[in-house]
């Protein structure tokens, strides 16, 4: 498997994600700590090299995470245009955009019934 890289937008959001790794104390790594301190890889580099971080850490943000690593599975959202992957084959918004859509489509539903009463 070929090592992820990332642009600068997509490198400046993992760096924010890496402080919410449990690994993570102060910027230093505990799993590379061998009695000194060792700085965090995943916050200084552009690729994805950190295992525990692409397992834990990187699907808290759905849109990076498909981005990243679920290159041949991704759509595009119609409405915001993120990419994101599909939990379905008809799948047509992000997850963020899937509840929004669904309480509009809900309200004009109910106003269609109840202009109708």
């Amino acid at each position: 498997m070929s090592i992820p890289k990332m642009n600068y937008p997509q490198y400046r959001k993992a760096r924010r994600l890496t402080r919410e790794c449990c690994n993570n104390v102060g910027g230093n790594c505990l799993l590379l700590d061998d009695g000194e301190e060792c700085i965090c890889v995943q916050s200084i580099s552009y690729s994805l090299l950190c295992r525990w971080f692409r397992a834990a850490v990187l699907p808290l943000d759905e849109s990076l995470c498909a981005a990243l690593l679920h290159q041949e599975n991704r759509k595009k959202c119609v409405r915001c245009g993120e990419l994101y992957v599909p939990k379905s084959n008809r799948a047509k918004y992000c997850p963020n955009c899937a509840r929004q859509e669904k309480r509009k489509k809900t309200r004009d539903r109910v106003r269609r019934h109840r202009a109708g009463v």
